[in-house]
């Protein structure tokens, strides 16, 4: 993985971070999981969440976006309880407010904003966190 690049998880697959190396601050690979459902779904984003807690927590951004039902909510949690700065969209610009308010709801979410504000509220938790 590396930065400015973008991960995809396969369709009925999950995705997790991975640091073999145990170094702090890196996720060296992403791994490709078969598996239960987790949260009803696979791929499900508390797995891929859950991961990123363990492998570079306080050095983390977890953001949820629009979408139905719950998933990522538990996982967003583990990741601020970790030490990760949260994100989560808005409900005025959400298509599907369940996701974003799962996570609200069970106090995962340290901000909420709207969608065209999320690259800079990611960019500005990461400017401020560095070295920490």
């Amino acid at each position: 993985m590396q930065p400015g690049c973008w991960q995809l998880c396969f369709s009925d697959r999950r995705t997790g971070a991975r640091n073999p190396a145990r170094l702090p601050t890196t996720i060296r690979s992403r791994r490709i999981i078969d598996g239960p459902l987790v949260s009803r779904h696979r791929p499900s984003v508390d797995v891929l969440f859950r991961s990123v807690a363990t492998c570079v927590g306080p050095k983390a951004v977890g953001v949820i976006m629009t979408g139905m039902g719950d998933d990522g909510a538990q996982g967003l949690y583990e990741m601020k309880e970790a030490g990760a700065d949260t994100i989560a969209q808005d409900e005025a610009t959400s298509i599907v407010f369940g996701m974003p308010k799962s996570a609200i709801s069970c106090g995962a979410v340290d901000i909420v904003v709207p969608l065209e504000q999320i690259a800079n509220a990611v960019l500005n938790l990461r400017s401020r966190s560095v070295g920490r």
